[in-house]
């Protein structure tokens, strides 16, 4: 019985998608301009430059598509299906998570699940195309390759414990749509979804480093392009363990406080 709820909690976001084709030919259509214009921008970038901040035209390109493909593990629409953390406490449906057979904390961690395993086979199938058509660089060597499948790994468990975060922000404010959406840009940003963190002033880069978002995204693309050598490679991965550990205990005591404020707004 436990296995079936966790399936079927699983694929609750998935299944949205899956049951509306006119959004997964959205979603094709939207990676695809994406990635074509992000590669067309780099490469523009770098027309008449050799390297700059450490990276050159190739490891720069490769960096930005496979970060619009990274992209895909975690932008799918709970909207829609009023799946949101934000909607729930807006119509106070949130207290429906408090009395099914699963806990809030195992809900949450097994939809998330579902929604990352659906995001990665879109991200790999995308890796494929770009791969054949030439749009990004392979991995140097099986140990890059390797080493960025593990630090990727660790990057959406730190990206995971980051969302959570954002979500729990709703059981202790009413309105916090703004807050989300600020939150949500600083992530982004943070991590080097917009752009690789070394173009960035030193303020910035030597600020992010005390902060978990460069762990999600920006160590991971840096060990495959080659910008952070296997010999650090230890370190960055150590490091993002740590934030992994440190984030669990901070969203575990959250959630443990976000109990004794559960209240319905509307519905």
């Amino acid at each position: 019985m436990a296995a079936l709820y966790a399936w079927r909690t699983a694929r609750v976001t998935p299944l949205g998608e899956l049951l509306t084709p006119p959004r997964m030919t959205a979603v094709l259509l939207r990676l695809a301009v994406q990635v074509v214009l992000v590669w067309s921008l780099w490469r523009g970038l770098y027309a008449q430059s050799g390297t700059t901040a450490g990276l050159d035209r190739e490891q720069a390109v490769t960096y930005a598509v496979l970060a619009v493909l990274a992209s895909r593990l975690r932008e799918l629409d709970q909207f829609s299906g009023r799946d949101s953390v934000i909607q729930h406490m807006h119509f106070g449906t949130i207290i429906y998570w408090y009395l099914r057979p699963l806990s809030p904390q195992r809900y949450y961690a097994l939809r998330a699940l579902g929604e990352r395993l659906y995001g990665l086979a879109w991200a790999l199938a995308g890796y494929a195309v770009c791969l054949a058509a030439g749009l990004v660089s392979p991995p140097e060597s099986a140990a890059v390759a390797g080493v960025f499948g593990l630090s990727m790994l660790l990057g959406q468990w730190v990206l995971y414990y980051i969302m959570l975060v954002i979500d729990q922000l709703c059981f202790f404010t009413l309105r916090n749509n703004a807050a989300m959406l600020i939150l949500v840009f600083a992530q982004n940003l943070l991590a080097g979804v917009y752009a690789p963190l070394w173009f960035f002033p030193d303020w910035f880069v030597t600020l992010s480093a005390f902060l978990p978002f460069q762990a999600t995204l920006s160590v991971p693309l840096s060990l495959y392009v080659g910008r952070i050598p296997l010999s650090d490679a230890a370190f960055q991965l150590g490091t993002q363990a740590a934030w992994v550990v440190v984030l669990a205990l901070f969203t575990r005591w959250v959630w443990r406080r976000a109990a004794q404020r559960v209240i319905a707004q509307g519905g």
